[in-house]
């Protein structure tokens, strides 16, 4: 069980590196450049578009798929951490 796990969050990382990280440095800059004197030569409004997904005009399901990516990674992580794995109890031999 452990290695279809392991498969599973492989093959899913992969997946939902490239939006996710375009998400998280689209949010940082655009935050930045609102907030901070910083003069980037792009505007906040084009970052925020590519940070919701409406630039390539995915607005609606984008963040869905972000958060399911997410959980899918924790759900397959916390699996394989072995956190919630039943221990076993020590035998005594008297």
């Amino acid at each position: 069980m452990k290695k279809a796990f392991r498969k599973y969050h492989r093959i899913l990382a992969i997946i939902i590196a490239l939006p996710l990280t375009m998400t998280v440095v689209t949010g940082m800059l655009a935050s930045m450049v609102k907030e901070w004197p910083i003069d980037t030569g792009i505007s906040a409004r084009f970052l925020l578009k590519i940070h919701t997904g409406e630039i390539l005009n995915l607005q609606a399901i984008y963040p869905v798929l972000n958060g399911l990516g997410m959980i899918g990674l924790l759900v397959t992580g916390l699996s394989m951490s072995g956190l919630f794995r039943k221990r076993k109890q020590p035998t005594s031999n008297d």
